[in-house]
């Protein structure tokens, strides 16, 4: 087996060569690009000396430059797993890690972590629950909000750049067809890519004059992120092409809502997406989301369907490999496909359980979901989980009448642009009078919009209670506020009431959800 392999790897592979104990066997593990050798502690990564066109690693210069990309790069996202690059000399019995001869190979060293620390297997397990992957989305958040641009970077939001993946990406499928892509998937998939590179010109604009064109992973899936050691480290970006890195920051987390809907867990991708949307406010990158849904799900589509011209495959893994690019063909296709979206109005008391209900909701029916104190807070240019009332009076801060007009503008406003393309909105606010309601109402009438009003209920003495528990939540409201509340608080006009369902947050919520 290890015949073939280069003498430099077959050399690594025993345990003198390194001057640190190691756990034997030494495993290695081999990618298209890779051979990534695991020591126990460390892991050693040497790039192959191939040319796929997309990458190019066939001299020595070029692979001690892209070692020292991977580790720069990845340092931004796991700077405790990526260590050093190091040469690898020749020596007169051989080679040498780090010596004194002439370098013949260079190596990134990295701290190694077990098997069970990946995202995907912990996916595999059943144990990636809920709460990592908000954490996961805040993360993304942090490491996008850092990504350098410029305006070399920025230029890679053009659409000439964008859509030159998305025409290869058809050309290297169309001998798929018949196979595992039907004619009218790829034709449909092309056509929509097509229009909205074509309608969608000042929207790819905007992301560029946004700075949403970003240094980004560029390949960030539940395989390539970590959890060990209480952090979670996204780890192997893309190094070695820029168009693959150089992209808009919904890229992305297209990528991650892919990896999560192929894994037929839309409830988690919807945690994702909007626990990240929240965090960073960019609720205008939704309108490109589903093209890079699409273009992440081709991909893997695509690259999957090379195995059926390999000749080293066996029948029974080309039949696997063939049901897979089926799958996400058609999940490719499937994001292209706009459906009639629907607004939901939150109503209700501070504490009422609005967010509790909004949340599953969104889980439940992949919408989005906007919170009124995540709006405010973001118009205010203030931290989420900054406090944004004076000395804790309501009324001042970002609390004052205008501002909480602002606010309700902005709700509008993205429900609005949000529903136009095909998503569902809830709206997370008290929305406890008719003039906050109304014009909601009455755009919903106007473009024959299907829109209900979720108002949400419970003992007055609960709602103290849950606000006076309340921590870790970007919402400000206490309990000193529910007396006015309840004095202000407007009730349903008769057109309002034929769209409101009442929703008693003291009891059981999901069997309440049922027909939504």
């Amino acid at each position: 087996m290890t015949a073939s392999l280069p003498s430099v790897i077959e050399q690594m592979l025993n345990p003198s060569f390194f001057p640190h104990p190691v756990i034997e066997p030494i495993r290695l593990i081999q990618t298209h690009i890779s051979y990534i050798l695991l020591t126990g502690e460390y892991a050693y990564k040497l790039k192959k000396p191939v040319n796929f066109g997309f990458l190019d690693f066939t001299t020595l210069e070029q692979r001690q430059h892209f070692c020292r990309e991977e580790l720069r790069l990845n340092q931004r996202g796991a700077p405790e797993l990526y260590l050093e690059v190091l040469p690898i000399c020749q020596q007169a019995d051989g080679f040498q890690l780090a010596g004194d001869g002439i370098a013949v190979e260079y190596t990134i060293k990295m701290r190694q972590f077990p098997d069970d620390a990946l995202l995907s297997n912990i996916f595999g397990q059943g144990e990636l629950t809920p709460e990592l992957v908000q954490t996961l989305a805040g993360v993304v958040a942090q490491y996008h909000a850092g990504a350098e641009t410029s305006d070399y970077i920025r230029s890679f939001g053009e659409v000439a750049q964008i859509r030159r993946a998305f025409d290869e990406n058809h050309a290297q499928t169309e001998q798929y067809i018949g196979g595992p892509q039907t004619q009218a998937q790829f034709d449909q998939t092309r056509a929509y890519s097509d229009r909205f590179f074509s309608q969608n010109q000042a929207l790819f604009a905007s992301r560029i004059q946004n700075n949403c064109i970003r240094a980004c992973h560029g390949d960030l899936h539940l395989g390539n992120i970590c959890y060990w050691q209480n952090q979670l480290m996204l780890f192997d970006c893309i190094e070695f092409n820029e168009p693959f890195r150089f992209v808009d920051v919904m890229y992305d987390v297209a990528f991650m809502v892919m990896d999560l809907q192929a894994k037929q867990r839309p409830d988690l991708a919807n945690i994702f997406l909007n626990t990240y949307i929240e965090q960073t406010g960019d609720w205008e990158g939704l309108q490109v989301l589903p093209l890079y849904i699409s273009r992440q799900a081709y991909v893997r589509a695509k690259v999957t369907s090379f195995l059926l011209n390999d000749p080293a495959v066996s029948e029974a893994a080309k039949q696997t490999a063939s049901q897979t690019a089926a799958m996400y063909y058609r999940l490719a296709w499937q994001s292209t496909q706009t459906q009639a979206g629907k607004i939901f109005l939150m109503s209700g008391l501070s504490g009422a359980g609005k967010t509790t209900v909004a949340r599953q909701l969104a889980q439940q029916t992949g919408a989005i979901h906007i919170r009124s104190d995540a709006v405010r807070k973001h118009l205010a240019g203030i931290r989420l989980d900054q406090r944004g009332d004076q000395g804790g009076q309501f009324g001042s801060g970002i609390y004052t009448p205008e501002m909480t007009q602002k606010t309700y503008d902005r709700l509008q406003e993205l429900a609005l642009l949000l529903v136009k393309q095909g998503w569902s909105v809830i709206l997370d606010a008290k929305y406890d009078r008719q003039a906050l309601r109304q014009p909601v109402m009455t755009q919903a009438e106007t473009h024959h919009w299907a829109v209900k009003i979720l108002h949400c209920t419970a003992p007055l003495e609960v709602l103290r209670d849950r606000l006076n528990a309340r921590q870790g939540d970007i919402a400000d409201a206490t309990a000193d506020l529910l007396t006015d509340q309840v004095k202000t608080a407007e009730p349903f006009s008769a057109a309002e009431q034929a769209r409101a369902i009442e929703i008693n947050t003291a009891q059981d919520i999901p069997s309440q959800l049922v027909s939504l």
